[in-house]
């Protein structure tokens, strides 16, 4: 046994990160990457409140105001297959502060738009950014987590997205209603994100990971070392840090030779990685389709279920808070269930759920209304949580970018799809059968979760 711990190769880098405990250092990279992430979140959650007001004020048709939404989902599309590449070419820290910029800025201009065509195209550019930046950070804190709360970590930085759709929510009912420009001002408040990127750009730390992965070794070291002094851990010995630095370095050197290194969407299609990219694309495309078809038109559709404009923006934000406590559940469940058990249940919960809001706006009842709006809330957000722990995961550190931007990016396909199909299925069959459609998706979402790989507690693969 002796003979054994002797020749044991010293722990590499990534190794030593994941056995630390969660320290003060962790929570800020996790606070860092969550408050970009509930900027997200605010500037996604106010379209649906200026969509509400701009169907008033402009007497714009529900076709036309579709169109802006999805507008900004095609970008989102675009956005995350792009930034998920340039995340494994040009570090995720660096693409994770661009896209904050563009899509900060973006939004801030949209505010001065002075028809729906001009909205519509200044939300294809918001999109790109915001695209980009989801799955990248997601990465970022997935990558710097320690190994056996892993998930867990990466589901509370989802919850910052109910952080910002709670003020989504608050500016929508406190700002939107003042005056005919209240969404200008709405917008305005959503340009937030641009002071931020420069906090981002400076003080967060670039991947371990992705600093190996370009020879960056002396770089990548010394953020190990901080993080280790931040969890009161010793200095490991210069020839074990050597010896290690050596073993990353030659495992580099044979995946270069290999051909492996490079990144490419064909590399997620292959042997050993095709079924669970397949079944995660589907998971991501019918939650998108579901959860961004119903939250989008919510306070239109309370509207023209009778309620005033006020009162459908107060009954979104009592809905909204229940996104909370189903982050919260999530986060709890992922390391005990594990992430595949976790996700299936919680787009089960989903599709109950949608059917019964369903039936809330025929019945005209507030209390229905809001009840079974805060069970899709609490379910959908929960999923989403279990989503992105999940995603990360499932591709080694040269694809990680790649796999989680392109899930993101092919899932904004049905994002701009269903946006679009609410009119038509209204006209259908209005809002009942509009959420069956939505339950019967989110049901196709929780089989295709089952078909995923479970990997709570394992090592990120390199």
């Amino acid at each position: 046994m002796t003979d054994d711990v002797a020749t044991q190769a010293p722990p590499t880098r990534t190794e030593r990160l994941d056995e630390l405990p969660f320290t003060r250092k962790h929570g800020r990279l996790l606070v860092g990457s969550g408050v970009g992430w509930a900027l997200d979140a605010l500037d996604v959650g106010l379209v649906s409140f200026v969509i509400a007001q701009l169907a008033v004020v402009w007497s714009s048709d529900r076709g036309a105001l579709a169109f802006v939404a999805s507008a900004g989902f095609a970008g989102m599309a675009i956005g995350a297959a792009l930034g998920g590449t340039l995340s494994d070419r040009l570090g995720r820290k660096t693409v994770f502060a661009l896209t904050l910029l563009v899509y900060g800025l973006a939004t801030g201009v949209s505010a001065l738009s002075w028809s729906v065509g001009a909205l519509l195209v200044l939300r294809f550019v918001v999109g790109l950014g915001l695209g980009s930046e989801l799955p990248v950070a997601s990465t970022l804190v997935s990558e710097f987590s320690p190994r056996r709360i892993r998930g867990r970590v990466v589901v509370l930085l989802e919850a910052f997205w109910a952080v910002g759709s709670i003020a989504a929510a608050l500016v929508g009912y406190l700002v939107v209603p003042t005056s005919d420009d209240g969404w200008r001002w709405a917008l305005l408040i959503g340009a937030l994100p641009a002071a931020y990127a420069v906090f981002v750009r400076l003080r967060m730390p670039e991947s371990v990971r992705y600093l190996e992965s370009r020879g960056r070794h002396d770089e990548a070291e010394r953020t190990v070392r901080a993080f280790e002094r931040a969890a009161g851990v010793p200095a490991p010995d210069p020839a074990d840090v050597a010896a290690a630095a050596a073993r990353a370095t030659a495992l580099e050197e044979a995946r270069v030779g290999s051909g492996s290194r490079r990144a490419s969407v064909s590399a997620l299609l292959r042997d050993g990685l095709r079924r669970r990219t397949v079944a995660l694309w589907l998971v991501w495309s019918a939650t998108n389709f579901s959860y961004y078809g119903a939250f989008v038109w919510l306070p239109t559709l309370l509207v023209e279920a009778g309620f005033p404009l006020v009162k459908s923006f107060e009954y979104t934000l009592l809905i909204t808070l229940a996104q909370l406590p189903g982050y919260a559940v999530s986060a709890w469940l992922i390391e005990r269930w594990g992430r595949r058990a976790t996700l299936a249940v919680f787009l089960l919960g989903s599709a109950v759920a949608a059917a019964a809001f369903g039936a809330g706006v025929v019945s005209g009842s507030a209390t229905h209304i809001v009840v079974s709006g805060a069970a899709l809330s609490f379910a959908n957000l929960g999923a989403w949580g279990a989503l992105y722990a999940v995603t990360p995961e499932l591709y080694p550190t040269r694809l990680r970018g790649t796999g989680s931007g392109w899930a993101a990016g092919v899932g904004r396909i049905a994002s701009i799809v269903a946006p679009l199909s609410v009119p038509p299925l209204l006209v259908l069959g209005g809002a009942p059968l509009l959420f069956v459609v939505f339950g019967a998706v989110f049901l196709v979402a929780a089989a295709a979760a089952l078909a995923l790989p479970e990997l709570r507690g394992t090592r990120l693969a390199e």
